[in-house]
């Protein structure tokens, strides 16, 4: 095989309950890796043998993720991988409890993920390890099978690399490319004990590649093999309610898929019922699965696992009444359609003359400039009170990439995000700071539209405020004003960060970190004052901004962020309102949005 890479980014996300014994062992074989992970995050699923004492005194180097109820795998490591993405990993290393891996098992799953395809084709999304018995045999619940209908490139490809390619595989030891799992999202907390890992595996391998590796060895401790058969009442209950959401709600598997893996399930219940010996609690628990599962959909994972007690931002800074004041950046992007005299604006009112100043600007500069523009930017970074980062990028990218890109220059985990053209209000941080310190992982407000100049208000946007409301209204607008929003950092980097959507890139970031179970707010108060100069009403319409529409509302029903209805529903509407003339857009847009809560007169 070819020689592992100099450096590989690993992050191993373990899930425990009740295993005390079999953590430290497990936990003494990660650190015992020839190819070691950079961090380890341990989920402690509301453990009662003492597990919770042995992390905080034995194991303070690792970052420790500690909920008040069992979430089962499925939400422990949703809860898991979203820490591991604040560390800005290429892997991500998923692991239960009782495996033990060999010396060698974190470095083989590396290797042939960097060598697939010698660089040529993408690489792999999941990678499993093979998992053995304590007596060497292998483990039947979590052996993959090889991919139906795999091609014979497929094949080839896979066997140069020492690997076989799979269609989904079991969270007993899986490696998973951590851009994939920004794109396509976390496990399905709801699922709780079933289907968790098949539903998701088969979602981020779906027109990837998916590899079994056999050279990477673990071993399962488990004190049998395990499966429904052995609990036929509740377990056989979520197995039948999960399998209906997994055929029916996931975008994990395709059409066909779905008939030929329904198929396979339904014919495994039949054999299961047929020899039990207590076939009447199958029966009742197939029954009762089923009307969950059509009955019902998974909760957001921020439903499950804020139940558990559990936010992104726990493990940093502050996140109570009377916590310290934290340090704060300021993140600008910039580009060549701006206004030197309006980012001095913006500048100023957002650093020299606010009550709570940041401790550090980041100032993106997307491509390049015209020289005014560049001699004001020169002019700001050179009399700042406060130090500036200025980020400059050879190609203009788009703001998604450019806001990116700002963040890894952030010092503090408190981000502010301000435009090029608005204008904050002195008190905006002194107001908005408190509620991220006291645990919001969000923070906007409202704000006044205003025309020719700041005295000329001709709009207010007032934002729901209640956090229900805010996760409520998410599936159809944004409950966020973009320019007005300060959050934490690991959230967004945990939601996936900004991606490169064209004037939808906050709405979907937004709408991830919610769904994934950061803490919302807003104040009503309008803190930022928000320029609407000419065209402003033709550039929320038009060919762009509905293909960008469409782009996200097919984001959101993919991620499971939207219902097929409520997906039917925002095309028609949100994508309607797009191709209707510029005057019937400004009216509507005046009526139902930018007078929402008074005219701020």
């Amino acid at each position: 095989m070819p020689p592992v890479p100099p450096l590989a980014d690993v992050c191993a996300v373990v899930v425990t309950w009740n295993r005390r014994r079999l953590l430290v062992e497990a936990l003494a074989a990660l650190e015992g890796q020839t190819l070691p992970p950079r961090r380890i995050v341990v989920v402690d699923n509301a453990s009662t043998d003492g597990t919770s004492e042995l992390l905080r005194t034995d194991y303070r180097h690792l970052e420790v993720v500690s909920l008040r109820s069992n979430t089962g795998g499925a939400g422990g490591f949703a809860a898991g991988i979203e820490r591991a993405l604040t560390f800005d990993p290429e892997l991500v290393w998923l692991l239960d409890d009782d495996t033990v891996a060999t010396p060698t098992a974190a470095e083989r799953l590396v290797t042939a993920w960097s060598s697939y395809g010698a660089g040529e084709l993408p690489r792999p999304a999941l990678l499993a390890s093979r998992v053995v018995w304590t007596d060497g045999r292998d483990h039947p619940m979590n052996t993959p099978r090889v991919k139906p209908g795999v091609s014979s490139a497929e094949r080839a490809a896979a066997a140069a690399v020492g690997a076989v390619p799979i269609r989904s595989a079991s969270f007993v030891s899986v490696m998973c490319d951590a851009s994939v799992v920004r794109d396509r999202g976390l496990p399905v907390a709801d699922y709780f004990l079933w289907n968790d890992d098949f539903e998701y595996s088969t979602r981020l391998i779906r027109s990837r590649v998916g590899l079994a590796v056999p050279a990477s060895v673990v071993v399962h401790k488990t004190s049998t093999f395990g499966s429904t058969d052995v609990d036929p009442g509740e377990r056989f209950v979520l197995e039948v309610r999960n399998k209906v959401w997994l055929f029916t709600r996931s975008r994990g598997l395709g059409p066909v898929e779905k008939l030929v893996y329904g198929g396979s399930t339904l014919r495994r219940w039949a054999r299961t019922i047929a020899r039990s010996r207590d076939r009447r609690t199958l029966l009742l628990g197939l029954r009762t699965g089923l009307a969950a599962g059509l009955r019902t959909r998974p909760r957001t994972n921020g439903e499950v696992l804020t139940a558990a007690g559990w936010s992104p931002h726990d493990g940093h800074p502050g996140g109570g009444p009377g916590a310290r004041a934290e340090p704060f950046s300021l993140l600008i992007a910039v580009w060549r359609g701006d206004d030197p005299a309006f980012l001095r604006d913006a500048f100023v009112s957002s650093v020299q003359e606010q009550t709570r100043r940041p401790a550090q600007v980041v100032l993106v500069q997307d491509g390049q400039v015209p020289e005014p523009l560049a001699e004001e930017i020169a002019r700001l970074v050179a009399t700042s009170p406060v130090p500036v980062d200025h980020v400059v990028m050879a190609d203009n990218l788009g703001l998604g990439p450019a806001l990116d890109r700002g963040l890894a220059a952030c010092h503090h985990e408190i981000v502010a995000r301000m435009d090029a053209d608005d204008v904050s209000l002195p008190v905006r941080f002194e107001r908005q700071l408190p509620m991220i310190e006291a645990g919001a992982d969000i923070v906007g407000s409202g704000l006044l539209e205003f025309g020719s100049s700041v005295d000329q208000v001709v709009g207010r946007r007032t934002p729901p405020t209640d956090p229900d409301e805010i996760r409520r209204v998410m599936r159809f607008r944004d409950p966020f004003n973009h320019p007005t929003v300060v959050y934490r950092r690991s959230a967004v980097q945990a939601a996936g960060g900004y991606t490169d959507m064209a004037l939808m890139e906050d709405y979907l970031l937004f709408a991830r970190m919610v769904d994934s179970g950061a803490r919302p707010a807003n104040l009503a108060e309008p803190l930022v004052r928000y320029r609407v100069g000419a065209g402003a009403y033709a550039r929320r319409g038009g060919r762009q901004l509905l293909r960008s529409e469409l782009a996200v509302q097919r984001r959101f029903h993919e991620l499971g962020i939207t219902t097929r209805p409520q997906y039917v529903r925002n095309v028609v509407v949100r994508g309607g309102y797009r191709l209707v003339p510029v005057g019937l857009r400004r009216l509507a847009y005046r009526a139902l949005i930018a007078n929402r809560g008074g005219t701020g007169r």
